[in-house]
């Protein structure tokens, strides 16, 4: 019995076995959150594609005159840009990402700006693109993160009405 207590062979077998779980964990861990962090920059990118896109519209679709409402086949447009890079439509940036999860609003500031491309303007229009997406785990989180978990980006530009 002695022999068996002192013998050495399975010790690396058994040291491997215990700490297999926990390095398991790290790497899809470690998947996981390259995976996120790639996702969040796909919503930051969209969004700023999308305000950027939304800013080269004409002062006739987007604009501060009094009853002003943006039109609906240029907020669709300003969505599909948001979320695919093209105007008419293409594959998501991120999975499960819809129109509905991005929102476009038309602020017009209070003080009117009077110079450069917006001296004929009676104010320049600025547009917010917000955009929350659920984040679509590649392991449900690994039991921490749910689905439940939204990227959030928001982008603001001043329309050029180029």
């Amino acid at each position: 019995m002695r022999a068996f207590v002192r013998c050495e062979r399975g010790a690396a077998a058994g040291e491997m076995a215990l700490l297999l779980p926990l390095l398991i964990l790290m790497v899809f861990g470690a998947v996981e959150m390259g995976y996120y962090f790639y996702n969040q920059h796909q919503v930051v990118k969209g969004v700023r594609d999308g305000a950027r896109f939304a800013a080269r519209q004409s002062f006739v679709d987007i604009n501060c005159t009094a009853g002003y409402t943006l039109p609906s086949a240029t907020e669709t447009a300003i969505k599909e840009v948001t979320r695919t890079g093209q105007p008419s439509g293409g594959t998501t940036r991120v999975f499960g990402w819809v129109n509905s999860n991005v929102t476009v609003a038309v602020n017009c500031p209070t003080t009117a700006l009077r110079t450069g491309i917006y001296r004929d303007e009676p104010n320049a229009p600025v547009v917010t693109v917000s955009a929350r997406v659920n984040f679509p785990s590649l392991f449900h989180g690994l039991g921490f993160l749910t689905n439940s978990y939204e990227l959030y980006a928001t982008q603001q530009a001043a329309v050029m009405g180029i």
